[in-house]
C-alpha cells in the first residue's frame, strides 16, 4: 500500500525568490523632518496669535485721563489721538486675523507634509502679514519715543511723566507687535526650509 500525496504548485512571489513590495526604512525617515517642521509652525503661528492679538488689545485699551483743577477740566490721551496709534490697532487686527485663519493651513501641512500648495500660499501670505507687522510697529514706535523723550528741535515735550499708564501700554504693545514680527520672521524661513526638495 502506497499512498500517494500530490502538492500544488505554488506560484506566489515568496516561492520565487522575489521580495515583497515593502518600502525600505529609509524612504520614511527621508521626509519625517517636514511633519516636524509643520508642527512646529502650527505651535509657532499660535504663539503669534496670541502676541499680535495681544498688541492690538493692549493698544486698543490705552488710554488715560488726568484731572486738572476740577473734573470737569481734564487731559486725556487715548489710542484714538494719534493717527499712527489707530493704524496699528487695526493692523495688528488684520495680522492676527490672518494668521488664525492660516491655522487650517497649517493643519494640512501637518496631515500632508509634502504638499507644496499649502506651504508656498503661507510663506507668501506671511510676508505679506510680516511687511504690514513691521510698518505698524516701526510707525508706532517713533510715536512711543516721541511721547517718552519729546523733540527738542520742535519744542515738543514728552508726555510720559503725566501719562504714564498710556506709555506703559502703548510701549507693552510695541513690544508684542516686535515679538509677533520675529515669529512671523521665523515662520516664513520655516515654510522655505519644508519647501525645499529633498
Amino acid at each position: 500500500m502506497s499512498a500517494r500525496v500530490d502538492i500544488p504548485a505554488d506560484t506566489s512571489a515568496a516561492a520565487k525568490g522575489t521580495a515583497p513590495l515593502i518600502a525600505p526604512a529609509s524612504t520614511h525617515v527621508k521626509g519625517g523632518y517636514k511633519k516636524g517642521l509643520a508642527i512646529f509652525d502650527f505651535v509657532l503661528r499660535l504663539g503669534a496669535v496670541a502676541a499680535a492679538l495681544a498688541a492690538a488689545a493692549t493698544m486698543g485699551t490705552s488710554g488715560q485721563t488726568l484731572p486738572f483743577f476740577t473734573q470737569f477740566f481734564q487731559f486725556q490721551a487715548s489710542y484714538d489721538d494719534l493717527p499712527t496709534f489707530q493704524f496699528f490697532v487695526i493692523a495688528m487686527a488684520i495680522v492676527s486675523g490672518y494668521l488664525v485663519l492660516s491655522l487650517p493651513f497649517s493643519i494640512v501641512a501637518i496631515i500632508r507634509p509634502h504638499a507644496t500648495g499649502p506651504r508656498l500660499l503661507l510663506i507668501i501670505l506671511d510676508t505679506v502679514a510680516l511687511t504690514l507687522n513691521t510698518a505698524a510697529a516701526a510707525a508706532a514706535v517713533a510715536i512711543v519715543d516721541l511721547a517718552q523723550n519729546g523733540n527738542s528741535s520742535a519744542n515738543w515735550l514728552g508726555i510720559c511723566q503725566q501719562f504714564d499708564d498710556f506709555c506703559q501700554s502703548a510701549t507693552g504693545a510695541v513690544v508684542a507687535s516686535f515679538i509677533a514680527a520675529g515669529v512671523l520672521l521665523f515662520l516664513i524661513v520655516i515654510s522655505a526650509l519644508a519647501l525645499r526638495k529633498r
